[in-house]
């Protein structure tokens, strides 16, 4: 282990000279990797912004297969797609054909191409699945207009007006002279009203009648045996039946379950539940996954208040409820996804509290989900077209890089292209690269369990991972000043530097952490 004792001799220098040290793994990889899929890092991509194969400033298909070696690279073990079935809108969020792949994006054979090459990196492929609703231009739609006795009516909700009313009226939810009924529509030539819980162009479906059940499953089915997807993240998984009747929603995820397992009995189903611990938990019965937005919330607050108000704690009661659920839960954790202002920008685009993030999603448990360019910085608030700005690439115009919109935001004059910032090893980019690569090489940061370490210190987080008979010490300066811990006997044995940032490292009987800095420990 030759490398392993150079590279703690240079952190020991940079203690003395002051200077700052690569991030980096700090052992020699061993040859075989701890995380497995579910149980490791998976990238997010819009389509339309990342990589353009043909020249016309749009993100296709043929792109990210020609990427999928920098995905691979990164460490993710699979990619999330945002939807690519056709749609009148630029997210494509409502659809109008849920077998077919959108003309900007390319062909169904693309697509089939892209899901085969990822497979050979080892790469696993899930597709948004956006079957809360569909478009108002669907086929469905469009014929359940045409009158109530046409067989689609019931595909969607509908109701008289006055009833809605009184309804919403009695609950609270509408003033008694209000004249919009929220969440339900109009349509010309239509005596009654249709519910759209996100907006009139998005008419929810209608799951008490058992042919939609039966339409979804055979779209799922579809793209888990024709396409050979390997699962679905389901879009607003919250909201198929009202909120009220959560426990059908729940018990439709189920039934879905059993249908996929029928084509492919290791579908991975990773569910948008944004609720409350006790609402999302449940999901767990029908789902592997759901989204940890409460962890996402804590870390954002942490860091930018730089003071520990209970993550660990919070983070363990999720997990306990979790288990509760379902013992074999995957907990799906992330800084930021697509609906949310970017990690860079919420941080004020201070690169070392977003290096603060990315240590911490890594470190503690979870299986993490990286939206695209997080790994470069990029920044964005919104409205959602400036969260979703081309991936940078490389300096300059280059026939990769997509133009289907101006940045706002992500610019080169404010963000390094990523041709750059892999020259770079202090870069952002090599930071993710290393604790990714740190977090698949380590059991305990994969599958261990959480223990809080008292360091008496609000402005610090410690914690041991430990899986079977290994362990780490994974500690964290929330504030801009070195601090200082002592090594007490409970600590002791940790001595091996596995990650660190910045300066912080071991000297003597005091941990040190640098400025927003992290260190990783783990036993001899």
């Amino acid at each position: 282990m030759l490398f392993k004792h150079l590279l703690v001799a240079v952190f020991s220098l940079s203690l003395i000279t002051g200077c700052n040290t690569a991030e980096q793994p700090a052992e020699e990889p061993v040859r075989e990797m701890a995380a497995q899929w579910p149980h490791a890092m998976t990238y997010e991509i819009f389509v339309q912004s990342f990589a353009d194969s043909d020249g016309d400033s749009i993100g296709d298909i043929n792109g990210m297969t020609q990427n999928l070696a920098y995905i691979k690279n990164l460490g993710a073990k699979a990619i999330w797609l945002m939807p690519i079935s056709p749609s009148p809108s630029y997210h494509k969020y409502d659809i109008t054909d849920y077998q077919a792949i959108h003309e900007d994006y390319g062909s169904l054979d693309d697509f089939k191409n892209f899901v085969k090459k990822a497979h050979e990196h080892d790469i696993k492929v899930i597709i948004d699945l956006v079957v809360n609703h569909t478009d108002q231009n669907h086929p469905w739609f469009q014929k359940a207009i045409s009158g109530s006795e046409n067989p689609y009516r019931d595909y969607y909700v509908w109701a008289n007006a006055d009833s809605v009313r009184e309804s919403l009226i009695a609950k609270g939810r509408m003033e008694a002279n209000a004249s919009y009924i929220p969440e339900w529509h109009t349509r010309e030539g239509n005596e009654e009203i249709y519910y759209g819980f996100f907006w009139q162009g998005m008419p929810d479906l209608n799951y008490n009648n058992p042919s939609v059940r039966k339409e979804i499953t055979e779209i799922g089915k579809f793209w888990l045996e024709e396409v050979k997807v390997d699962g679905f993240r389901l879009d607003a998984a919250l909201y198929i039946y009202p909120k009220d009747e959560v426990e059908k929603t729940v018990a439709w995820w189920e039934e879905f379950r059993t249908e996929m397992e029928k084509v492919n009995k290791d579908v991975y189903l990773v569910g948008e539940v944004w609720a409350d611990t006790e609402i999302t938990a449940p999901f767990l019965n029908g789902l592997d996954a759901v989204f940890n937005f409460d962890l996402s919330f804590e870390i954002v607050k942490t860091i930018q208040n730089e003071v520990d108000s209970g993550l660990i704690e919070m983070h363990n009661e999720i997990r306990n409820a979790y288990s509760t659920e379902n013992p074999e839960y995957v907990d799906a954790t992330f800084l930021t996804n697509h609906d949310q202002d970017r990690i860079m920008s919420q941080l004020g685009n201070y690169e070392p509290k977003a290096r603060l993030a990315a240590a911490l999603l890594m470190t503690l448990p979870g299986s993490p989900y990286i939206y695209y360019g997080e790994e470069l910085g990029m920044r964005g608030k919104k409205p959602d077209e400036f969260i979703r700005e081309p991936f940078l690439w490389e300096p300059g115009l280059t026939e990769k890089e997509t133009r289907w919109r101006e940045a706002i935001f992500s610019t080169e004059g404010v963000i390094a292209p990523l041709a750059v910032q892999k020259q770079d090893s202090g870069s952002l980019y090599n930071v993710y690269k290393g604790l990714i690569t740190t977090r698949n090489y380590s059991a305990p940061l994969t599958y261990g369990n959480l223990q809080k370490v008292d360091d008496g210190s609000n402005k610090i987080i410690s914690f041991t991972r430990s899986h079977e008979d290994k362990s780490v010490l994974v500690m964290h300066n929330l504030s801009g000043e070195e601090k200082q811990v002592k090594i007490t006997t409970e600590l002791s044995d940790y001595k091996i530097i596995t990650w660190s940032s910045g300066s912080s490292g071991i000297q003597g009987n005091v941990i040190l952490l640098a400025p927003y800095g992290s260190l990783v420990l783990g036993k001899p």
